[in-house]
């Protein structure tokens, strides 16, 4: 199973950068992974957050294929433990070729993407900056690796 992480918009952050970047080399140790930065539109002032939405949306659609399974990093999304977030990737991996997780702009996603989603999910019931819920997720995606392989980095 190819796994990728979709964000729109670039990592402002170099820290943030670095930090992204080793754990998606620690993820391809495990299963295939990329990630795919679609552009934040542009001229934003002079759109309305629904406009802006529907651009977003516009070019998330492009890089997604027919058969992927795509699941929302959304507010309202379901909720794991570190533990059950490895035992739903398992489940995925003997189901899904593609598995997209994607990280919407500030005012989150249109209409169209919710409807093409499979799944949402919550990394916290808490807000963090979409530049944070970059470094947060793969550490979590890597941790999830770690949990299914056994190995020493989860503690419980």
């Amino acid at each position: 199973m190819k796994t990728i992480l979709l964000m729109v918009g670039k990592t402002h952050s170099r820290m943030f950068e670095s930090a992204i970047n080793d754990y998606a080399k620690r993820i391809a140790h495990y299963m295939p992974f990329s990630t795919i930065v679609v552009p934040e539109p542009k001229d934003t002032k002079n759109l309305s957050e629904n406009q802006q939405k529907v651009r977003e949306a516009e070019l998330i659609l492009k890089e997604l294929q027919p058969q992927d399974v795509v699941v929302l990093l959304d507010e309202h999304g379901r909720q794991f433990r570190s533990t059950e977030y490895a035992t739903w990737l398992i489940s995925k991996q003997q189901t899904a070729r593609r598995l997209v997780f994607i990280i919407g702009g500030p005012y989150g996603f249109s209409t169209s993407i919710y409807e093409r989603a499979t799944e949402k999910i919550s990394l916290s019931r808490m807000t963090f900056s979409h530049q944070m819920v970059r470094l947060i997720f793969v550490e979590q995606l890597y941790r999830a690796c770690t949990i299914i392989k056994g190995e020493p980095y989860h503690h419980e």
